[in-house]
């Protein structure tokens, strides 16, 4: 089930930002970024509708999936 990002308060869409970006581990680019920069852009793939949030019920996890990718997979 996709979870509207935009109904969330703000303190628990940066937890779940947060919650996804420390479970992705490293990061390749030429030089480190801090935690508020790549939530800054995760949040901005967000608000360009390229992700979305998904709550699995059958694991009671959320995720964040590639649109395009998590709807052509229903």
């Amino acid at each position: 089930m996709i979870i509207p990002w935009q109904e969330l308060e703000e303190s628990t869409l940066y937890n779940v930002l947060d919650s996804f970006i420390l479970r992705e581990g490293t990061d390749y680019g030429e030089r480190e970024l801090t935690l508020a920069e790549k939530r800054e852009r995760l949040l901005a793939q967000l608000k360009a509708d390229k992700v979305v949030i998904v709550w699995s019920e059958l694991h009671e996890s959320i995720d964040i999936k590639d649109k395009k990718s998590f709807l052509g997979n229903l």
